[in-house]
């Protein structure tokens, strides 16, 4: 099955695409970084420096963390943070419809299938 990946450049060696999405979900959904990381099978030091690149690209914090102790911790996503990927899975789905036949014919060609 052929599928579209997007991936959005946001500046000077910037890019917003399906990882970053996805850690930025499960980092809200999991409600920190470290559960977030290892649901993607990365180190925490990795989502880290990825949520640290996006933050830098965006020029604003795109998630919110509070500091561990009795009451734990944990990171939410910001409003701008949620934006982005709610702007960011729209992309996605756009173009998705709008490449649904090109898909489908190199999906078929893929399968060996050359009409």
């Amino acid at each position: 099955m052929a599928r579209l990946s997007i991936r959005v450049d946001l500046g000077e060696g910037a890019a917003f695409g399906p990882g970053k999405a996805k850690l930025l979900e499960l980092l809200d959904r999991e409600g920190s970084i470290r559960r977030a990381a290892a649901a993607m099978d990365m180190s925490y030091r990795r989502a880290w420096l990825l949520i640290h690149d996006v933050e830098a690209a965006i020029g604003a914090p795109v998630i919110a963390a509070a500091t561990g102790g009795p009451g734990g911790g944990g990171a939410r996503l910001t409003k701008l943070g949620r934006t982005l990927v709610m702007r960011y899975r729209t992309i996605e789905r756009r173009a998705a419809k709008a490449a649904a036949r090109e898909l489908r014919s190199l999906a078929h060609m893929t399968k060996g299938n050359t009409a």
